[in-house]
């Protein structure tokens, strides 16, 4: 007998729910047995979704519902991995939006919700987290149904179906005073809503491929859905690209469809699956797996260009290959050409020497993401300030402009209003959203956000909460005021002395501390001056064999400024570098002799 099946994502904003919503679907299915452990989060299965509790990487799973199949796909909510998430609405027949029942509707949840409704896709929409003290489903629902008709939805997607949910707890509800005892109202509603995938069995076969991963045994796997036809093992196959030209051969060597979180082999895979390929070395995103005998390829979801980049070349710092095995320009080269080709999201160039690369992505996050996962395999390189990717049309410069969304209490609203202002943003609206807090929304300059967001987070305490989105291209908004404090920097290298540092803190924050390794060039703090100032952190106390009046005072050092890899990188200037190594982030300046920083500056 043939399978039934459905195909859906669920997508939503940051932190709305979606993956802790997926692990009780599948323990709610009886995919796992009653006394079986099971983590929480099962699908953030990187050891950095883990870490940060994101989802970086969309994947696949399947789960069995009254004799169907169902596809379903954990996606991104971070506007950084929304690469990941327009291709994969391209694998599926419906989704389901997740919205939190107090914060509502958020920058992401309009990105992801505009792309789904463009592919004519009609959504189920999910109030989650209604058990929380703030939750306010009816307004929020109002909100929706405002962003369905601002994103232009057809009348047939505009007639959502409404689902009251709390993920975590593992229920939802058709009404706010129905019964909360399971999801089965979701997993029915999905079979009701959502169409069969509309297939041509007949036609030769073809998949369009979606996602790439790597794995030791198997090699390159490539997922996508089995569009016409059917396949089985062994079978010849080619790849043709969106041109039509053929870049790879050869036979597929394992078939794979998805259960839980695991792969399953198969023997045949045929149209509307979605499924895992091994046994071609070149096919990448975009690709169409088909028949040798097909000649024309599938079309594939354009990406919106990245809009930041940085440089990162070779780490020439005096610690250079202390900590990492993977030190050379031609190995960090073929890394990050490896990313660009299974990362549709991400851009390579290099210049003429081969020895600089210039990485694009939608934002920080997603750079740092990459940088983050070289670091952890053992790589030594280091890393420019972030800086925004510029168009030119009709003779006009243009730059990248971001939605922003901030809530925040009312007592920090008009310091962020300010804050906003000097990076050249303008507030589009300002709203009250109860228990004295507002949403103001602005649009800002790419370039105007960068390292905004620890500043942010000094100035609400912690409490606010901001997010920010792609909006659009739009005219240069002239110069923007960057770090206005100067830095200290070590005059030679050595290990740093309490006493030292202890001496020198009134000349600013310090981001080293008793025994750190520091060399000359690197900087060790932050002066509190606008100027920068060459420093001994090594100098201890002279000690001699004459007796003083008095006593020793007591060294008491203010703990040293600890920053994430994100954060550093929008902390550097245009004249200073990150170094990463697998243990060590360190901040320097690009030329680490005073003389040549001088002769650099004049020029």
């Amino acid at each position: 007998m043939e399978l039934k099946l459905r195909n859906i994502a669920i997508i939503a904003h940051v932190d709305h729910g979606k993956t802790t919503l997926l692990d009780n679907i599948m323990k709610q299915s009886g995919m796992f047995r009653d006394n079986e452990a099971v983590a929480e989060r099962l699908m953030d299965s990187g050891d950095l979704e883990k870490e940060r509790g994101i989802t970086i990487l969309a994947k696949p799973t399947s789960v069995m519902w009254k004799d169907v199949r169902m596809n379903i796909i954990d996606t991104p909510g971070h506007a950084d991995f929304g690469g990941e998430v327009e291709r994969v609405l391209g694998m599926t027949d419906g989704v389901i939006l997740l919205v939190d029942a107090a914060e509502g509707p958020m920058p992401q949840t309009k990105f992801v919700l505009g792309k789904a409704l463009k592919q004519g896709l009609r959504p189920i929409v999910v109030i989650n987290k209604i058990d929380r003290p703030d939750g306010r489903p009816k307004e929020v629902i109002d909100e929706v149904f405002d962003l369905f008709v601002s994103l232009d939805a057809t009348d047939e997607q505009l007639d959502f179906p409404i689902l009251y949910a709390s993920g975590r707890a593992g229920w939802c509800a058709k009404e706010l005073e129905d019964p909360r005892e399971n999801l089965h109202p979701l997993l029915d509603l999905i079979l009701e809503h959502v169409s069969e995938p509309k297939v041509d069995k007949e036609r030769p076969f073809a998949m369009l491929v979606t996602l790439l991963s790597a794995d030791s045994y198997l090699g390159r796997c490539l997922v996508g859905r089995v569009i016409h036809g059917t396949a089985k093992m062994n079978d010849n196959v080619k790849a043709i690209n969106l041109k039509g030209e053929e870049v790879d051969t050869g036979r597929l060597t394992k078939l794979f469809t998805f259960a839980g979180t695991e792969r399953i082999p198969a023997e045949t895979v045929s149209a509307g699956d979605i499924v895992c390929i091994a046994g071609l070395a070149d096919a990448s995103v975009a690709d169409t797996i088909c028949d040798v005998a097909v000649e024309e390829p599938l079309q594939s979801t354009p990406i919106d260009p990245p809009t930041m980049s940085v440089t990162i070349t070779v780490n020439d710092s005096p610690f250079a290959g202390k900590n990492g095995k993977k030190v050379t320009s031609t190995v960090i080269r073929e890394r990050l050409m490896k990313e660009a080709e299974s990362n549709v999201a991400i851009t390579f160039r290099e210049n003429d020497g081969k020895d600089a690369f210039e990485i694009g992505g939608r934002g920080e996050l997603q750079i740092g993401v990459l940088i983050e996962t070289m670091r952890r395999e053992d790589f030594e390189l280091t890393v420019s300030r972030p800086k925004v990717l510029y168009k030119t049309e009709d003779g006009q410069k243009l730059e990248p402009m971001e939605e922003v969304t901030i809530d925040v209490d009312e007592e920090y609203a008009s310091s962020v209003i300010d804050n906003m202002n000097q990076r050249k943003a303008e507030m589009t609206d300002m709203k009250d959203t109860g228990a004295a807090k507002k949403r103001i929304i602005f649009k800002a300059p790419s370039r105007g956000l960068i390292g905004y967001q620890s500043r942010f987070l000094t100035d609400t305490k912690g409490t606010g909460v901001l997010n920010r989105i792609f909006h659009s291209y739009g005219p240069f908004k002239g110069e923007i005021i960057g770090r206005r404090s100067g830095a200290l920097i070590s005059i030679d290298t050595g290990k740093a002395v309490a006493f030292a540092i202890w001496k020198l803190q009134e000349r600013g924050k310090m981001f080293v501390s008793h025994n750190t390794e520091v060399y000359q060039g690197m900087i060790v703090g932050e002066h509190s001056r606008e100027n920068d100032l060459v420093i001994n952190v090594m100098k201890g106390k002279q000690l001699t064999n004459m007796r003083t009046s008095g006593h020793d005072e007591a060294v008491s050092l203010i703990p040293p400024v600890i920053m994430n890899l994100e954060e550093l990188m929008a902390y550097i200037n245009e004249d200073e570098l990150l170094e990463v190594t697998p243990q060590h982030l360190r901040l320097r300046k690009k030329f680490l002799l005073e003389h040549e920083r001088k002769r650099a500056s004049k020029s």
